[in-house]
């Protein structure tokens, strides 16, 4: 399912929990791995100074510069590189985000993982403002393939592969995040969890719901999951369904915790809207900061499907 894999880093303490996830595929799956770092963004034109992305510092690139900063990569990952056979070491100049997705486009990858923050002092302070880092953002709204933000350490991941929760708000990109971890399923034999949350804040300002209404909506919600992905699983019978009422984020990290979930799938945004002008939605945003576990973030519909789904 993993031929190819981008695993794009900052090269610094802040991507190691990303760095185990993208070692272990790369074994698990005997895929190619392309270690990614943009080690700085270009300070005007074609000066030969650029802005270290790690740093903040202004550096004058040359050839020893570059192999500097790869001999720098080897040593951060050289634990991990041990037990490699196919990771490649690649250091570029440009804007990060620009960067990542013209490496994924041109290797034409089919996953790409990353940290939910690009720098270490970052992390405590994203977490209080509640947003994830912006290359992220950038390179999850654009990807043509899935990407899985590690946030926290991972105990289990690819290792110990078995349960899969995916999280649907019914849009049409949810339906693309389906399949993707329906084919992920069958590939590693892991329980599909299929969850929905009611969200009980969702009707007009002021207006609180009752019981019978909220029944109603969990009753609507099943529904739509049968009709619409029930319907699609051909044969695959190792799934659940989860509907809660509550705010979203809440209930799918509560969901997710209770079924030891080992990945959380979502769609990239959760409105009918073009992927190309969409953040990242609120309600994926606050999983990926809090999640235990790895969050992926599917935004087109390309690699999500395969011949037996």
């Amino acid at each position: 399912m993993f031929k190819k894999i981008l695993f794009a880093t900052t090269a610094s303490p802040a991507c190691d929990n990303a760095a185990k996830v993208a070692f272990d595929l790369e074994m698990k799956w005997d895929a190619k791995l392309c270690v990614f770092h943009v080690l700085g963004v270009p300070t005007r034109g074609y000066s030969s100074f650029v802005t270290d992305v790690r740093t903040g510092e202004t550096e004058q690139i040359d050839p020893d510069y570059v192999d500097w900063v790869k001999e720098e990569m080897k040593h951060t990952y050289n634990g991990l590189l041990k037990d490699s056979e196919n990771a490649t070491l690649e250091a570029v100049i440009g804007v990060p985000h620009r960067e990542i997705l013209r490496k994924a486009r041109a290797e034409d990858v089919d996953l790409i993982i990353m940290g939910a923050h690009t720098r270490d002092e970052d992390i405590g302070a994203a977490r209080y403002r509640s947003v994830v880092g912006s290359t992220m953002q950038k390179v999850a709204k654009s990807a043509r393939c899935p990407v899985v933000i590690i946030s926290r350490p991972c105990t289990t991941c690819w290792k110990l592969f078995s349960n899969i929760v995916v999280g649907t708000d019914f849009s049409k990109p949810a339906t693309s995040s389906f399949l993707w971890a329906l084919r992920l399923a069958r590939e590693v034999n892991a329980r599909l969890h299929l969850f929905h949350a009611v969200d009980i804040h969702a009707a007009e300002p002021g207006k609180i719901s009752g019981q019978a209404e909220i029944e109603e909506r969990i009753d609507a919600a099943r529904q739509k999951i049968e009709a619409r992905y029930l319907s699609q699983l051909n044969g695959f019978d190792n799934y659940e369904v989860g509907i809660r009422e509550g705010t979203p984020y809440v209930e799918i990290l509560k969901f997710a915790r209770e079924k030891q979930a080992d990945l959380i799938v979502m769609a990239h945004h959760t409105r009918e809207i073009d992927p190309e002008l969409a953040l990242l939605g609120s309600t994926v945003e606050q999983v990926v900061l809090r999640s235990s576990c790895p969050v992926a973030s599917v935004n087109h519909p390309d690699k999500v499907q395969d011949d037996q789904v």
